[in-house]
């Protein structure tokens, strides 16, 4: 009970965040799993957390998808070949031990944050789409960075929209408001592919998911009145909260750095 209890509140920070920030906040569900909630494999966290941003990212498509703000043909064609990458992702995942994954996971983490503090470009393209006259331009660069992202999504079990929507803006220069919107898209065929993947082979905690899931929309419907409050402010929020993401994915590096490094050695 005390862990369900743990995994509720951890789900509604998780919510809390991706509410008022819009991205990058599922990339604390792997820690706050291991170090707040106790779960002690990192497998298991993984594909627990792959589910539970599967189901938060699928609550949210359906929001953008009233709001008409998802490129569906782009979406599409990007998260059918980002979930082949991230079922390779997550084979190659499951096959790597839990301390260097965990220890890999931080290094991620920290790329992460860093690039959190980056502006994010607005895109300048609001009617794109891929069609015949369009395919031969958008659809590599779809492929090459749906493929990129779904592998880093399967391998490391995360959301991976702060990837997402870069890749996507890079991609085809839609709208900023368009590339989150469609992220979703991915975010949740990325995290049902992990998370099917991960469950098959009995790691993923289901009523621990439940909770967080639970949670997760709680802290997201707080989140996103937040954000109405702190709108001027989000800027702020954000760099703050890259900064943290750094700093914890500092402190699991080291955690896990002696096990990665004693595997490369021997």
């Amino acid at each position: 009970m005390e862990t369900l209890i743990l995994g509720l509140m951890a789900g509604v920070l998780v919510g809390l965040v991706l509410g008022v920030i819009g991205g990058g906040g599922s990339i604390l569900a792997v820690p706050m799993l291991i170090y707040v909630v106790g779960v002690t494999s990192p497998h298991v966290a993984i594909g627990t957390s792959a589910l539970a941003v599967a189901a938060s990212a699928a609550i949210n498509l359906v929001l953008h998808a009233r709001m008409g703000t998802v490129k569906w043909r782009c979406a599409t064609l990007f998260a059918l070949v980002g979930a082949i990458a991230a079922w390779v992702g997550a084979t190659l995942g499951k096959a790597t031990n839990g301390q260097s994954l965990l220890a890999l996971f931080g290094a991620v983490m920290i790329t992460v944050g860093l690039l959190m503090l980056r502006p994010r470009s607005s895109g300048d393209n609001p009617n794109v789409r891929l069609n015949m006259q369009s395919v031969t331009i958008l659809g590599p660069r779809l492929v090459a960075t749906g493929a990129a992202t779904g592998f880093a999504s399967g391998y490391f079990g995360i959301g991976g929209g702060f990837l997402i929507v870069p890749s996507l803006l890079f991609a085809t220069n839609m709208p900023m408001i368009s590339a989150v919107g469609s992220s979703l898209l991915a975010v949740a065929t990325f995290g049902a592919t992990t998370a099917f993947s991960y469950s098959r082979s009995g790691l993923v905690d289901w009523p621990l998911a439940g909770v967080f899931i639970a949670g997760g929309v709680l802290g997201g419907i707080v989140g996103t009145r937040l954000a109405k409050v702190l709108g001027r402010h989000r800027q702020v929020l954000t760099v703050s909260f890259g900064v943290l993401v750094a700093v914890v994915g500092t402190y699991i590096l080291f955690q896990g750095l002696p096990a990665l490094l004693h595997r490369l050695v021997s």
